[in-house]
C-alpha cells in the first residue's frame, strides 16, 4: 500500500478530507493517506513540503505561490476552495482600538513570516492606504493559541485570521473583531512536491478524484451543518452562513488568477519577480 502524507489546517474547510479518510476511501484504492494537522498554517506547511515531511498540502494560494517563487520544489495541481477567505481583523477584547484605521502603525501578530496572516496584513494595510514600510510592524506568535496569548498580554495589537475559525474566541469575549479583509483570490489550493508528481501521478489522480467527488456534493451531505458546528465548536447559524458563501473547486487554478496574485504580491514587495504560470502549476 502506497503511503502518502498530506497536511492542512485543522479547520472546517478540510472536513471533506476527514470524511473521506474516515470512510477508508483511499485505503480501498491501495493508498495509505495520512493526514497531518498544521496549526501553524501556511508557513509551517511550506517548510514541511520543502523538507519532505508531507507530499501534499492544502494551503493558502498566496502563501504557496510566494514560497514556490522562493524555491519550494512544489507545484499547484488544483484549486480546493474557489471562494475568497474572509479574514477577520481581531484585537484583544479590552483593547482601546475600535476600528481598523486605529491600527495604523501598530504591531500585527503573525504566525510566521511568509504566512497567510503576514501576507494579509499587507493586503489590509494596502486597502487602507497605509505606508507599507512605516505603518506595519510584526510579532511572530506561531499559531492561534499564540495569538490569544499575544493580544491578551499586549505583545501585539491585532491579528488577522479566518473569521469563522476565530468566532468562538470572539463569542467568549477574548477577541473583538473590528473589521474584515477578504482575500482577493480563491483561498485554498492543493500543492504537491515535484518529486511526488513525477513518480506518483496515478496515485495523485486517485486522491484528487476521491476528494473531488466529496466536495462536489459536500453541501448536500445530511446534517453537514450540525456536523461542522459540533466538530469545530461553532454556532450553527455561523456554520450555515459559512456554507452559503463557500464554494469548492475541482479544477486547476487559471492563469489569470495566478497572475493577479503575483501582481499583488509583487506590488507589495512580497515576491521579487513575477514568474510564468507553468513554474507554479502542474496540469494533471
Amino acid at each position: 500500500m502506497k503511503k502518502v502524507n498530506i497536511g492542512g489546517v485543522p479547520e472546517h474547510f478540510n472536513l471533506a478530507w476527514y470524511l473521506t479518510l474516515k470512510e477508508g476511501e483511499y485505503k480501498a484504492q491501495d493508498i495509505n493517506l495520512r493526514w497531518h494537522d498544521y496549526h501553524g498554517g501556511t508557513g509551517a506547511m511550506c517548510k514541511a513540503l520543502r523538507e519532505g515531511e508531507i507530499d501534499i498540502a492544502v494551503i493558502l494560494t498566496e502563501g504557496i505561490i510566494k514560497d514556490i517563487i522562493a524555491g519550494n520544489p512544489s507545484k499547484i495541481v488544483q484549486t480546493f476552495v474557489e471562494t475568497p477567505l474572509v479574514w477577520g481583523v481581531h484585537v484583544a477584547n479590552d483593547s482601546t482600538y475600535k476600528k481598523v484605521e486605529d491600527l495604523k502603525g501598530t504591531k500585527a501578530a503573525i504566525s510566521r513570516y511568509g504566512s497567510g496572516s503576514h501576507l494579509m496584513a499587507y493586503i489590509n494595510a494596502e486597502n487602507h492606504n497605509w505606508n507599507l514600510e512605516k505603518d506595519l510592524d510584526f510579532e511572530v506568535i506561531k499559531n492561534l493559541d499564540g495569538a490569544v496569548e499575544g493580544l491578551t498580554n499586549g505583545i501585539a495589537d491585532y491579528f488577522l485570521w479566518e473569521k469563522f475559525t476565530t468566532k468562538p474566541i470572539v463569542d467568549d469575549g477574548v477577541f473583538r473583531r473590528i473589521g474584515n479583509c477578504p482575500s482577493p483570490w480563491p483561498c485554498f489550493v492543493i500543492a504537491v512536491r515535484n518529486e511526488f508528481i513525477e513518480k506518483n501521478e496515478a496515485d495523485l489522480n486517485i486522491i484528487l478524484d476521491t476528494i473531488n467527488n466529496t466536495t462536489r456534493e459536500f453541501k448536500d451531505i445530511p446534517s453537514i451543518d450540525k456536523t461542522i458546528a459540533n466538530r469545530y465548536q461553532q454556532q450553527l447559524e455561523d456554520v450555515q452562513q459559512w456554507l452559503d458563501i463557500t464554494e469548492w473547486s475541482q479544477e486547476l487554478i487559471d492563469e489569470k488568477t495566478v497572475m493577479n496574485v503575483q501582481k499583488e504580491l509583487f506590488a507589495l514587495n512580497i515576491i521579487p519577480e513575477i514568474v510564468d504560470y507553468e513554474k507554479l502549476t502542474h496540469k494533471l
